[in-house]
């Protein structure tokens, strides 16, 4: 019996209470790419004076989008779990926006995923963060 991979990818993204508490939710899945939505939330503010996000609300998204992209590539043979991801801040969040986080597993080894993330708000031409991490396969 074939294993539906994306819905196992959805499954498992809205699965983790995490993702539920910051209210993340999954837009879209493909074969190794996902986009992933987190709503604007008062409780996750870093900066009470701006209203800007915490940057670790962003890790999180950027997390979760990442390991659905590795759960729904085509080449990827079970759970997975972050290895490392970097996270480069290129700019505060705007306040009131929601942050969507857009993710592509690039490459599967035997025992390693890689993939790539953007953190964007509405201001799509100039990203909030980027990542780009290592996840274990097969796990």
């Amino acid at each position: 019996m074939a294993i539906n991979k994306t819905a196992l990818a959805k499954q498992f993204s809205e699965a983790i209470p995490h993702a539920k508490g910051f209210g993340m939710w999954l837009d879209d899945i493909g074969q190794g790419t996902a986009e992933m939505e987190m709503p604007y939330n008062e409780k996750f503010i870093g900066d009470p004076a701006t209203g800007v996000i915490h940057g670790g609300a962003v890790f999180a998204l950027l997390d979760g989008c990442c390991g659905a992209a590795v759960m729904s590539h085509p080449d990827q043979k079970g759970l997975t779990a972050t290895i490392d991801l970097r996270v480069d801040y290129m700019r505060p969040a705007t306040p009131g926006q929601n942050i969507r986080a857009k993710a592509t597993c690039y490459n599967v080894t035997r025992n390693v995923a890689f993939v790539r993330a953007v953190a964007l708000d509405d201001n799509d031409d100039k990203p909030v963060a980027t990542a780009a991490g290592a996840f274990v396969t097969g796990a």
